[in-house]
């Protein structure tokens, strides 16, 4: 696996940003047996002034969010609540996914906020936007519920709690 990381918010160090998204991607990747060792994927470690730029350049919503992505290819389903299409390896034999941006200060907040370790709470949102990257979405119902099940799985084989649980 080749994940290229960008750490533009020195606070990212804090939580082993590199091991974290390393593991993260790693185990969703191998939930769905996707070849690991052909994938790339890029991974932005920025703080919310940077992460409403590009939510207002690419999405336009100019407001902070936790995580965004942006796929290489689009691998969606073609009927809600269906497994996307397989991401196929390049002429080169390169998977190459896309990329994540994942903003500290959201993440910090809201890991505050569910009384959560941040290191939970950004493993889960890199699960959730390399799962993005994977053609999985959460526009609908079916879609959500697909998505949100993949989720809690590969969480949950992380030895993390399901994040969608009330408590």
């Amino acid at each position: 696996m080749d994940l290229d990381i960008l750490v533009e918010d020195d606070r990212w160090t804090s939580c082993e940003l590199e091991a974290l998204a390393g593991r993260a991607v790693a185990e969703t990747l191998a939930f769905l047996e996707v070849d690991g060792e052909a994938v790339e994927v890029s991974l932005l470690a920025c703080d919310d002034a940077r992460i409403v730029v590009l939510n207002g350049e690419f999405r336009e919503k100019p407001q902070p969010t936790n995580v965004l992505s942006w796929p290489a290819e689009d691998l969606s389903a073609d009927a809600a609540g269906d497994h996307p299409k397989p991401a196929k390896a390049g002429p080169d034999g390169v998977i190459a996914l896309g990329d994540i941006a994942i903003a500290y200060d959201t993440c910090a907040r809201e890991a505050a906020e569910m009384g959560k370790p941040i290191e939970t709470h950004v493993t889960h949102l890199i699960v959730h936007g390399v799962l993005h990257l994977l053609g999985f979405d959460h526009i609908d119902d079916a879609d959500a519920a697909l998505m949100q099940g993949f989720e809690t799985k590969i969480l949950g084989k992380m030895g993390l709690d399901d994040p969608y649980r009330e408590k």
